[in-house]
């Protein structure tokens, strides 16, 4: 993997890393304002960080606390220093996500099954801890997103309904407060886009205005605070969802089934 450049130095440094405290060390905190330096900048696994000494004028830290915090995220394996080189992001040595993505199979159906298992689950959560949690803000983007799917799906336009969905969702799992929710169900929209794609090819898996009416229930939920009633409306939507793979699998099967041999 070719390393992209470190960011540009003349940006604007972030803020400086809090001074250290009796229960905290200096290298801890200064290993925190990396990691979150590492976020902010959208660096990915294989590029290139700045150097020790530019670090520590960004987190306006000392060399040598800087260069503990290096060796402890490099011991942690979130980052990875070559000799000579310089100092990158670690690329993982077991990166889950990806594994599963690889080995994800969008057309079996038992995967398919397994994947909306999950997100039955996953989705149902984030459904349940948005609606206690949501700000007014995020109740505002769920409803938008909800509200333009709907817009969408009367013409059929698959594709822009599909971006509608996909910020619906993504706007209820922020809504969740939980990194690690918001995380698993960029994921599995992931595993259902595959899906979709190699199912659909641009067709309609099913009533659109269904989906979207759905998205319109759970979005009304979360907006009157009522947890249990959001995850239950999230569930019946993955379930509809659910369904329309199904059929468009066992579809895809039985044509296949009955296709005549070619006996030449």
């Amino acid at each position: 993997m070719s390393p992209r450049p470190a960011p540009d130095e003349g940006a604007s440094p972030p803020e400086p890393a809090p001074a250290p405290t009796s229960y905290r060390p200096g290298y801890e905190l200064v290993a925190e304002r990396l990691l979150a330096y590492i976020a902010e900048e959208k660096l990915q696994p294989g590029d290139r960080l700045p150097t020790e000494q530019r670090l520590a004028e960004i987190f306006q830290s000392g060399r040598s606390v800087t260069r503990e915090a290096i060796k402890v995220l490099a011991a942690m394996g979130r980052i990875k220093v070559r000799k000579g080189a310089g100092i990158f992001v670690a690329v993982p040595s077991n990166a889950v996500a990806e594994e599963q993505v690889a080995y994800f199979q969008p057309t079996n159906l038992e995967h398919v099954l397994m994947m909306f298992d999950h997100r039955r689950l996953i989705e149902g959560e984030t459904a349940r801890r948005s609606a206690g949690l949501a700000t007014p803000l995020q109740v505002r983007a769920i409803r938008e997103a909800a509200e333009q799917s709907l817009n969408a799906a009367p013409g059929s336009d698959h594709r822009e309904f599909a971006r509608f969905d996909r910020l619906f969702h993504d706007a209820v799992a922020a809504a969740s407060g939980n990194v690690f929710l918001q995380a698993a169900v960029t994921t599995l929209r992931d595993f259902a886009q595959q899906s979709d794609l190699l199912l659909f090819h641009g067709d309609l898996p099913g009533s659109l205005t269904v989906a979207a009416r759905q998205h319109l229930a759970v979005a009304e939920a979360i907006a009157s605070g009522e947890p249990e009633a959001a995850a239950a409306a999230m569930v019946a939507h993955i379930d509809t969802t659910q369904a329309q793979f199904e059929r468009k699998i066992r579809d895809r099967l039985l044509n296949v089934v009955g296709e005549p041999r070619d006996e030449s």
